[in-house]
């Protein structure tokens, strides 16, 4: 049984089975989802990918966890916190860092942001950072919507290049939001969007 990270009035976010590894690759491998990081993946490259998000719990003590719809069981994509460890990232490096990913079918239904408000929480208030950082590229309009609804700031003095990556996802854009003004921002966050 998966240890459960957090559940919220939809979601569950939770720890990796093994059996995930091929359901997240079937649904979230697609040119869409992947469009802004860096394409579809191989099941080798994501293979890789699978073995250091299960790599990140056993460090760190937390990861990008799946998240689940709690009333189907079914996986909507990822979101949790890791620590910074790309290349070119210099005194990021090791920094919490918030994530997300969702299947084309979760999209524009507010998951990503539950999710990532339950993330933040744990964050806070269980791990006890002080900071917590969000990356992304420019062409991400949607990641850096999210960011800002959540309250992060832009911080263009802390980009980097990804060395793992072509000009496709670079550079690396850094929002950032602290702890102390974490409070009044999930407050905000939980507001209703208003129509434009």
């Amino acid at each position: 049984m998966a240890e459960v990270a957090i559940e919220t009035e939809r979601l569950r976010l939770r720890d990796w089975r093994d059996s995930d590894e091929a359901d997240f690759y079937a649904i979230m491998n697609t040119p869409a989802v992947m469009r802004h990081l860096g394409g579809v993946q191989d099941p080798e490259a994501w293979h890789a990918g699978f073995e250091r998000i299960r790599g990140f719990t056993r460090d760190f003590g937390h990861t990008f966890w799946i998240v689940e719809d709690k009333a189907t069981g079914e996986i909507q994509g990822f979101c949790g916190l890791k620590r910074v460890n790309a290349p070119g990232a210099g005194d990021l490096t090791g920094t919490p860092e918030i994530g997300w990913r969702l299947r084309e079918s979760a999209w524009g239904k507010g998951i990503a942001k539950e999710a990532a408000i339950a993330s933040l929480d744990l964050g806070f208030d269980s791990f006890g950072y002080e900071r917590i950082i969000a990356m992304t590229i420019a062409a991400n309009a949607q990641s850096k919507g999210l960011m800002h609804r959540l309250g992060m700031h832009r911080r263009a003095d802390l980009d980097f290049v990804d060395g793992r990556f072509g000009p496709e996802v670079n550079p690396q854009i850094v929002f950032e939001i602290e702890a102390v003004d974490w409070p009044a921002a999930r407050q905000a966050a939980l507001r209703p969007r208003q129509a434009v």
